[in-house]
């Protein structure tokens, strides 16, 4: 699902940034013009766009080693950061993981702790790091690339009932049971009603 692959990402470039500050299908997350002394190296913006994989931002150079949902081949960033429209799925394909609140909304931590997954709005922000430390820190400090944001700024809940795997733990339970339009509830409803209907 990564942009990375074999290959570095295009330099990065200031009409790139630009584009990027001005892409206009949803909020893009980043961390800032550097992370941990690691420079932006690249962005998707429009042109990268893709729908199914969302759109992404690259920080510093190939590293050996990658997450799990990181591509093929020798090549992976420290950090890279995709924001993507969110489609109902289960996230038990992850592997082991962990189910957390991260910055007040749902979020799965998996591949050994450098992938993290939030769910806030109608958008999913992947975050693929080389360790859990600059995973972990770098979810802390996203905000968007292409809206203004206040030092602090909370994510928003997401609308939908994020597909969790695994063990849900009483406070993550109350904030999925408090997400607006009761999605979590509907959703469980609907499960409750098809195993009726095969049950008769």
């Amino acid at each position: 699902m990564c942009g990375c692959g074999t290959t570095h990402p295009p330099r990065l470039t200031s009409a790139a940034l630009a584009e990027a500050q001005t892409f206009p299908y949803f909020k893009l997350y980043w961390v800032g013009p550097s992370f941990a002394g690691r420079p932006l190296a690249a962005v998707d913006g429009r042109e990268g766009y893709n729908t199914a994989i969302g759109d992404s931002v690259y920080y510093g150079d190939c590293v050996t080693g990658k997450g799990l949902l990181g591509g093929g081949g020798s090549c992976a960033l420290p950090l890279q950061i995709t924001t993507v429209i969110y489609r109902l799925h289960s996230n038990g394909p992850l592997g082991p993981q962990r189910n957390t609140l991260i910055r007040d909304v749902p979020a799965t931590i998996y591949d050994g702790g450098r992938s993290i997954e939030l769910y806030t709005g109608r958008l999913a922000i992947d975050v693929f790091s080389d360790s859990f430390a600059d995973a972990s820190s770098a979810a802390q400090r996203l905000r968007p690339l292409n809206a203004p944001t206040q030092p602090g700024e909370r994510l928003a809940p997401p609308v939908y009932c994020p597909g969790l795997a695994g063990p849900i733990d009483p406070p993550l339970r109350r904030v999925l049971d408090a997400l607006p339009g009761r999605p979590c509830q509907r959703a469980a409803a609907a499960v409750a009603a098809t195993e009726r209907l095969r049950a008769s």
